[in-house]
């Protein structure tokens, strides 16, 4: 497929698109979908203050997503970095009964509060939740976010499982820069965008990885405990809504463990998009057998370099099954006790379930089913905790430590 160069000046004729801080791992190349002939993205980077410059704005009885989100963004519009005329909000949502589909106007009455009236507020989603607001997307840009998605699957497990051995400090740090810098390169000139070449990288990513923490003793050394990192899409991916876990987790001698963002978005399409009987849905359903080929191609890299991850997304919901109810489809749903159960049936056994406060998918289809999970796999220690902006970070990690040890 031809890909067009992406134009990442300011030309002053675009809108400045702000993007909030949701996925770290992944925003770092996704970014370049944004990239339009009308749009400039911005990913937030404000995090001072956000959380009660949030709770100004955004009753606190909401979800802590957004009360991190809104107070991001109105730090990023009163910085005066930006030309506030040229902004616009972009707030992706997965357009289903959780709360999360309120996000859009939550953001839009809370910027108006904070007197930027005419800021206007974009959603991104596909089940044409408030048509009007609806941001446009196009080949290229979906071209793009795929090739984001996949490499910031693989790089950010690759990350996370070399970091706690490597033997020089920083090594892992700079493996995963290195690859950031050269595909970003890539895709802002619309080149080795291919399915020959992501093939291709995915061996050489985890070549690359493979040979920080490479030596005679690796298959000897004792392994550090392993956690699995479990919740809600935003609290899962973004250190601003785990509290910086990951790195809490290898401070205390232990290895972090998060599942691709793949897995949600073959669930998303499993559980959305294809259970209608349209052309939308036959369109989903070819969709979704690319990404899960894909999938299995960064799966196959991955273990041949001696990397753990869970099974292609087939056999990984298969194997949960008679342990989740797959009738649970609203935000993260069946997905987060699918995680817990792929991970200890493959022999992880501390699961850390970080979930927003009042969260009712957490709790009914996550914190609800955790006992059960327990009975049926007696190794395992599942612990959860919350985050809000009400909570206590002590016990929070007083939780997770009670998890290490």
């Amino acid at each position: 497929m031809w890909v067009p160069k992406i134009n990442i000046k300011d030309d002053k004729k675009r809108s400045i698109l702000f993007v909030p801080a949701m996925l770290d791992m992944h925003f770092p190349l996704i970014k370049y979908a944004f990239y339009s002939k009308n749009y400039i993205p911005v990913i937030m980077t404000e995090e001072d203050g956000i959380t009660d410059l949030g709770i100004r704005y955004v009753n606190n009885d909401m979800c802590y997503p957004i009360i991190q989100i809104v107070g991001q963004m109105i730090k990023t519009l009163q910085s005066g970095k930006y030309n506030v005329n040229r902004v616009k909000l972009l707030m992706p949502t997965a357009g289903d009964a959780c709360r999360g589909a309120n996000y859009i106007g939550a953001l839009r009455r809370a910027v108006k509060l904070a007197g930027y009236c005419n800021v206007p507020v974009l959603t991104l989603n596909v089940r044409d939740c408030e048509k009007d607001s609806m941001m446009k997307f196009d080949l290229p840009m979906v071209w793009h976010a795929l090739f984001g998605l996949f490499y910031g699957d693989i790089l950010m497990m690759l990350l996370y499982q070399t970091r706690p051995y490597e033997k020089t400090k920083g090594a892992a740090d700079s493996c995963w820069e290195k690859w950031i810098k050269r595909l970003s390169y890539d895709m802002i000139r619309g080149r080795n965008l291919s399915l020959r070449a992501m093939r291709k990288n995915f061996r050489l990513i985890s070549k690359d990885f493979a040979a920080i923490r490479e030596n005679d003793t690796w298959h000897k050394i004792k392994r550090k405990p392993v956690v699995e990192i479990i919740g809600e899409l935003y609290v899962k991916y973004c250190h601003l809504g785990n509290w910086d876990l990951v790195d809490f987790i290898e401070k205390n001698g232990a290895e972090a463990h998060v599942n691709g963002l793949s897995y949600y978005a073959l669930y998303y399409m499993d559980t959305h998009m294809v259970r209608k009987h349209t052309l939308e849905a036959k369109g989903a359903k070819v969709l979704m057998k690319f990404l899960e080929m894909i999938q299995k191609d960064m799966i196959k890299a991955m273990k041949e370099y001696d990397f753990f991850t869970m099974p292609a997304y087939r056999q990984f919901k298969k194997d949960a099954h008679g342990k989740v109810n797959y009738n649970m489809r609203t935000g993260d749903g069946w997905l987060i006790g699918a995680e817990a159960v792929g991970y200890m049936k493959h022999g992880v056994n501390k699961v850390f379930a970080a979930q927003p406060f009042g969260c009712m998918v957490n709790h009914c289809a996550g914190r609800g089913l955790y006992p059960s999970l327990a009975r049926k796999y007696k190794c395992a220690n599942i612990v959860s905790a919350d985050v809000d902006s009400s909570a206590s970070k002590l016990n929070y990690y007083n939780r997770l430590l009670m998890l290490l040890n």
